[in-house]
């Protein structure tokens, strides 16, 4: 795993190293056993290395030996071996084991179409000198991050993570009062955007060609994306399932370095590790619990004593307060999931002792674990059988008069699931997924603020994705959905950044995107079956796990922070209604102040929208060097 920067200006000259070899050095955390630089007529490359394959001879840029083709690369290739005995096959010569190499020589080959040959996890900027062209591609799910951003000269930079591109001055620091709203609204900013104006995300599966006299950047290009429509599965689907699943891992068991897992006890993460142990490889596993009911330590134990290798715990600690401050400097941009704070300790625990770390991220989307796919199910089989103009006014007006029961048991929580009922589809599962509704996101917004985002609707993009997917299919079309907002931009986001930033790799076997493929075209029956998700999962590891794992209830990744923020009500206010947030003039004072009280007092819970304007708060501090400037809009407030 690395971090790549750069710079391309064509048509002037050779770029100076000086501001390439400082983007760099922001994202030195991605790779710190060593650099290396490249420089020509319209490019400079950069490039961070964490060594995994090939630790001698897998040194970047890399270059063909007529040096055509040069490559900065982040990532793991799981089938370089066989690309290589292929391309080998065809007449080229390979001169180092890294799979890197395999990159160039299949783009020699096959050109962009080498994208589709990849298995792997990736994100690569690639110098075609004879065609005068700077490729940058991203891997289909998302995995590995690349950002980029136009230069008042004309230039493009490029780099892994946004501090690298905030190391050059030059670039506007603007914020993007849209992607505010969306992050108040999902907790994440979704692709293509970031939180500033003049930085995008290249889109997980896309690729992005620039070349000499373009006047602007061109639109990237979309390489993959998930199945669409469902199809019947040939065979047993556990029997295959459970193949394939040995198969993603065996694939990334490929490592020159110590390796491991985590473990919670789960099914995702459980069923990644036995099925490498019954490959004969049990790795060493390492967990992150809480004190109370939702330790997930003692589980994982025991079945780590099954499995085999050495197991390794601790208890999550912190100052909630501290840690929602530190997210901006972790992340670049405001990112609201409090899981990255457990996450953040489990990687830490685990490069104590490895280099590599497999994981159990996918699993949930792939094969319908969250129970908010339930509830959408359950939900579209409502809406097809109570005509809109009867559902929307009679479920609507029983959901606005059911009391919210933030502290009942689960099922008598039903106003979040008789308020979806009574929406369209789209509008309905974006409920589910958003985190600050839109009247109380509105309602804690300057003026100024909400003129920015007027006619801004984050459900939008929700729409328009669930309309690529066959109408007939709801599971799959809020699958669909997450794979192009939730997953990159809460769940690989978090996992990316947190690993990178103690210099361990994490491979999660279950985001295989030929697994992917075939898990996601499944009949919904297979996937979320009597009010249970992942179904064929559970039958395929089976064989593998004791029961109680494979049924196993999902437990969360982050403690409850609700009676915690109530007990430091105090220092909530003081940072809430100071001076990074009010002078920032995104928000309104009165507002931010009920939200305290309403919360501190326990009349109602508001511990997400709390910890997400913590976050906010931090990052308007100054928690990322960078954030110099604001929205126009709000600079008018102040």
């Amino acid at each position: 795993m690395c971090g790549i920067v750069g710079i391309f200006q064509p048509g002037q000259g050779t770029p100076d190293l000086a501001p390439v070899r400082r983007m760099a050095e922001a994202v030195r955390h991605r790779g710190p056993d060593g650099e290396g630089f490249h420089a020509e007529p319209g490019v400079a490359l950069g490039h961070r290395r964490l060594a995994i394959v090939d630790l001698a001879g897998g040194a970047q840029p890399m270059a063909t030996p007529d040096g055509a083709l040069v490559i900065s690369f982040n990532g793991e290739i799981y089938n370089h071996a066989a690309l290589r005995q292929e391309l080998e096959g065809l007449g080229h010569r390979f001169l180092t084991r890294s799979d890197t190499e395999a990159i160039l020589h299949g783009w020699r080959q096959w050109g962009a179409g080498c994208l589709d040959r990849l298995n792997g996890m990736f994100a690569f900027a690639l110098w075609d000198r004879d065609a005068g062209h700077l490729f940058l591609a991203r891997d289909r799910l998302g995995e590995k991050p690349l950002h980029y951003a136009a230069l008042p000269d004309g230039g493009v930079a490029f780099a892994s993570e946004i501090a690298g591109l905030l190391a050059l001055p030059s670039l506007s620091c603007r914020l993007d009062p849209a992607a505010v709203d969306d992050f108040l609204a999902l907790g994440y900013v979704p692709d293509p955007h970031t939180v500033y104006a003049g930085i995008r995300r290249l889109p997980a599966g896309h690729l992005l060609r620039l070349g000499r006299g373009e006047a602007r950047l061109p639109a990237p290009r979309r390489y993959w994306q998930p199945p669409r429509t469902v199809s019947a599965p040939q065979g047993a689907p556990a029997e295959e399932l459970a193949a394939r699943l040995r198969d993603a891992v065996r694939m990334r068991l490929m490592s020159d370095v110590p390796l491991g897992c985590f473990l919670s006890g789960g099914l995702d993460s459980s069923a990644v590790a036995a099925a490498s142990a019954r490959a004969g490889r049990p790795l060493d596993s390492f967990t992150i619990g809480f004190e109370g009911t939702e330790d997930e330590r003692p589980p994982a134990a025991a079945l780590a004593h099954l499995l085999g290798g050495t197991h390794r715990a601790r208890a999550a600690s912190g100052d909630l307060l501290e840690d929602a401050r530190g997210q901006a400097a972790l992340f670049g941009e405001p990112f609201g999931d409090a899981s990255s704070v457990p996450t953040l300790a489990v990687c830490r625990l685990a490069r104590g002792h490895v280099t590599v770390a497999l994981s159990g991220d996918g699993g949930d989307e792939v094969f319908a674990g969250y129970r908010r796919y339930r509830w959408h199910a359950l939900a579209e089989a409502v809406r097809r059988h109570v005509p809109s103009r009867i559902r929307r006014p009679l479920i609507g007006s029983l959901a606005r008069a059911y009391p919210k029961l933030d502290r009942a048991p689960r099922w008598l929580r039903a106003k979040h699931t008789l308020t979806e009922i009574s929406l369209d589809s789209a509008l309905g599962y974006y409920n589910t997924v958003c985190r600050i509704a839109h009247e109380r996101r509105r309602a804690l917004l300057s003026p100024a603020m909400r003129g920015a985002v007027e006619g801004h609707d984050p459900a939008a993009r929700f729409g328009a994705l669930m309309e690529e997917c066959d109408p007939d299919e709801p599971l799959l079309q809020a699958q669909y959905a997450d794979l192009h907002t939730y997953l990159p931009g809460d769940i690989l986001t978090k996992v990316d950044r947190t690993s990178m930033a103690v210099s361990l790799e994490v491979r999660p076997p279950l985001l295989d995107h030929t697994l992917v493929e075939w898990g996601m075209a499944l009949p919904a029956p297979l996937k979320l079956r009597g009010g249970t998700g992942k179904r064929v999962l559970r039958e395929a590891v089976a064989g593998l796990l004791p029961g109680e794992v494979a049924g196993r209830r999902k437990q969360g990744f982050a403690a409850p922070m609700g009676a915690a923020l109530r007990a430091r009500a105090p220092e909530l206010r003081a940072r809430l209604l100071g001076p990074a947030m009010l002078d920032s003039g995104l928000f309104d004072r009165a507002a931010l102040a009920r939200l305290v009280d309403q919360h501190a007092d326990g009349r109602l819970d508001h511990a997400q929208a709390l910890w997400q304007l913590l976050v906010l708060e931090g990052f308007l501090a100054g928690g990322v060097e960078g954030a110099r400037a604001l929205p126009d809009a709000a600079v008018a407030a102040r």
